[in-house]
């Protein structure tokens, strides 16, 4: 595999968002989904709406979500619009929580752990797809970015709960009490994205990356009580290529000369976060190899 293009600015505003999405080169066409993380009531490091809120407007796009398989103020669709609201981003585009109405099964064709994916049922009604992601720390996946926004952040309620137990359990209530190791989470993490991608080129529904790296804490944009930043901003990268752009935010913590990267690199390196690299290059959905392009 040729290395994969990602494109990088250190500019973390509302122009240099648009600007390294048109780096890509792709023109994404009629109904856009925009899988951003809405945060958890509480969390602050969620992408707020007057950064991201100017590209998801020129895209006429869509805040696509789905419910939380977890105890929170977003695992019913009614009190996640109300969070949706709250974190401002009703206030430039439609908010859907595409499981409101139900789900369905995708195929997982070469997974060690997973069976399928469970997604939310509006996922069909987009035919192009933006997984703007925060790139930052996990209390359990040890990092998310680009992956875990198309894993976890598209599966439905039991979608998620699924992917958690590693494929045991689709039940939410129960799911949590399922006994897995911590790699098999992440390998099923990487699984669960695979599908995800699968699913949109086999429906020539095109799909692009971006990880905004800023409110670099431990702690994931799912977490009320979210840390503050252990580091500086890093700024922002695009690809067409998942494992990339995340092997790229991995990249720019472990050569950071700033303190509190280190503070970054143990909790990913606890749960085993960078394991999901080179487990998602070899079910073929990207490369670790990729040349960094600073627009």
């Amino acid at each position: 595999m040729s290395k994969a293009k990602v494109y990088f600015t250190k500019e973390i505003t509302p122009e240099s968002l648009i600007k390294i999405y048109e780096s890509l080169g792709v023109n994404l066409t009629g109904k856009v989904g925009v899988k951003v993380s809405t945060g958890e009531d509480g969390a602050q490091g969620y992408l707020k709406a007057d950064l991201i809120g100017p590209f998801v407007k020129k895209l006429n796009g869509t805040i696509i979500e789905c419910n939380t398989a977890y105890d929170g103020k977003r695992n019913t669709v009614e009190d996640h619009l109300k969070v949706a609201e709250k974190h401002g981003f009703t206030s430039f585009a439609d908010v859907d929580i595409m499981d409101a109405d139900g789900e369905f099964k995708i195929p997982i064709s070469n997974g060690k752990h997973l069976k399928y994916d469970i997604v939310g049922k509006n996922l069909e009604n987009y035919d192009s797809i933006v997984n703007l992601a925060h790139a930052k720390g996990h209390m359990m996946g040890g990092f998310g970015a680009c992956l875990k926004n198309q894993s976890i952040g598209i599966a439905s309620r039991n979608g998620k709960a699924y992917i958690h137990s590693c494929g045991q359990d689709e039940d939410p209530t129960t799911a949590w009490n399922r006994p897995y190791e911590q790699i098999d989470f992440v390998e099923s993490m990487a699984e669960a994205a695979g599908a995800v991608a699968d699913y949109l080129k086999e429906n020539n529904k095109p799909i692009v990356y971006i990880a905004v790296m800023n409110y670099l804490s431990v702690d994931c944009d799912c977490d009320a009580h979210q840390s503050k930043p252990v580091m500086n901003d890093l700024g922002i990268v695009a690809s067409l290529d998942p494992v990339a752009v995340d092997q790229a935010f991995i990249d720019f913590v472990w050569n950071s000369k700033d303190e509190g990267a280190k503070l970054l690199q143990e909790r990913i390196d606890r749960q085993l976060g960078r394991e999901i690299l080179p487990y998602a290059e070899k079910l073929g959905l990207g490369t670790t190899d990729y040349e960094l392009i600073e627009i």
